[in-house]
């Protein structure tokens, strides 16, 4: 079927006339065919699926280099561009809905201080190897090099834990609190350097940190401001939605909250995902009480179909945007290399965080290595963003980070499992 839409697509495009929606449809075909295929290969080989999604866009992207033609538009159509930033917005609602509040304020001194190490050491390691592979562009470009190492994708970590048994071990505790912190403060450096170089590009002149600082002030503060205010008024909202008939009542209602806090967040300047976080972390089950328990139950079972919809079609086209050629620079192959060393070194430093000494700090390091869809989400982010005619995430940059959320969401499963076993391991408290 797939051969079949791309021997028969310049025609059907042709066809399509006036109407942009026909050959959408067919790239959507594309994309979730292809996407499910390597997600099922994927986990066939003990990988999440994400990463098959990953690397389906990858192929679909570069089909051209073995005179495969007419499916570039995956990369670019603006309607596939459009189904991928609605998706890049739930999914990050979907995964602040797996948080709360309380979560975060609950959170030990362990996970608090592996959090802030584990974005302080990827930033600073990402942005001194922007500085030193790729000074020819500005500051932001560094910075977002570094942003993108901060993010943690921990559903990876806790799938290999719960498989090995150490779901509920005190590594497993640590390491899912410091992602519930990691993933707040990452957003606030993105928000940051995303903010600021929007205000670079409408003209903004102010000289020195005090531009910077005022973006990260508003960023804070908007996260701030979105749950405490949030806080007090979802209980008010849920209950007057608990009042309608029909069916869908709760995730509509759930839904129009996410994208207004996601419009809410670009009017102020910062990324939307910003806002479709805070939206996710604010929800909580007791916000639902005068619901049915079949409609709480239904929040999360009712937004993963949109999830298994939206979010390949971001992943695809994430994917498709990486030129292998690119790699035929030894620049390339410098900046991957160097930016999955910087990866898995900066979260290391995290593991310097765990007070407990009976904690296995190593399996808390690695726990922490894999990006991810996070990593993929920060890098996109950049890819839009254009700073004096140039963007500030170039295609060979890209690419580089594309390759090093691949590598380190492959290593990690083998090397937790390596650290956990060898915690265990007769003899090792004499080593």
């Amino acid at each position: 079927m797939i051969l079949s839409g791309v021997l028969l697509f310049p025609a059907i495009a042709f066809a399509a006339g006036e109407d942009p929606s026909i050959p959408l449809l067919l790239y959507l075909v594309v994309i979730l065919v292809t996407a499910k295929l390597m997600g099922h290969l994927a986990i066939l080989l003990g990988q999440p699926a994400v990463l098959g999604e990953l690397l389906a866009g990858v192929l679909l992207g570069n089909l051209h280099l073995v005179g495969v033609h007419g499916l570039g538009g995956i990369a670019t159509d603006p309607g596939v561009d459009l189904f991928a930033r609605i998706g890049v917005v739930v999914l990050l609602f979907d995964v602040g809905l797996e948080s709360t509040i309380r979560d975060i304020l609950r959170v030990g001194l362990s996970s608090f201080l592996v959090a802030v190490l584990g974005v302080v050491a990827p930033f600073a390691l990402g942005w001194l190897v922007g500085a030193w592979l790729v000074p020819e562009h500005s500051w932001h470009t560094h910075a977002f090099l570094g942003a993108t190492l901060c993010a943690t994708s921990v559903g990876i970590t806790a799938r290999v834990l719960q498989d090995i048994g150490k779901s509920r071990g005190k590594e497993a505790r640590i390491i899912l609190g410091a992602a519930v912190v990691d993933d707040v403060l990452g957003l606030i450096i993105l928000a940051a350097i995303s903010g600021s170089i929007v205000a670079a590009s409408q003209g903004a002149t102010s000289s020195g940190a005090w531009p910077q600082v005022e973006i990260t002030l508003k960023a804070v503060g908007f996260l701030a401001g979105s749950l405490l205010i949030g806080t007090w008024i979802t209980p008010r909202l849920f209950s007057s939605a608990a009042r309608l008939r029909g069916s869908g009542v709760l995730i509509g209602v759930s839904l129009a909250f996410c994208f207004l806090l996601a419009h809410l967040a670009g009017v102020a300047g910062l990324a939307p995902i910003v806002g479709a976080f805070a939206a996710g972390l604010i929800l909580e089950p007791l916000h639902f009480r005068k619901f049915d328990k079949q409609d709480i139950h239904s929040l999360e079972d009712s937004l993963r179909p949109l999830v298994e919809l939206l979010a390949p079609v971001f992943f695809v086209q994430m994917g498709s945007k990486v030129d292998l050629t690119a790699f035929a620079s030894t620049e390339a192959l410098w900046l991957s290399l160097l930016l999955t060393v910087a990866a898995v070194a900066g979260k290391q430093v995290c593991s310097l965080g765990v007070l407990d000494r009976t904690v296995n700090r190593w399996a808390v390091g690695i726990g922490m290595i894999p990006r991810g869809e996070v990593g993929l989400i920060f890098a996109s982010v950049g890819a839009s963003l254009v700073l004096e005619g140039e963007k500030v995430i170039g295609a060979t940059t890209y690419s580089a980070v594309v390759i090093m959320v691949i590598v380190t969401t492959l290593v990690t499963p083998p090397l937790l499992k390596w650290a956990l076993a060898d915690r265990n391991a007769p003899g090792e408290g004499e080593a």
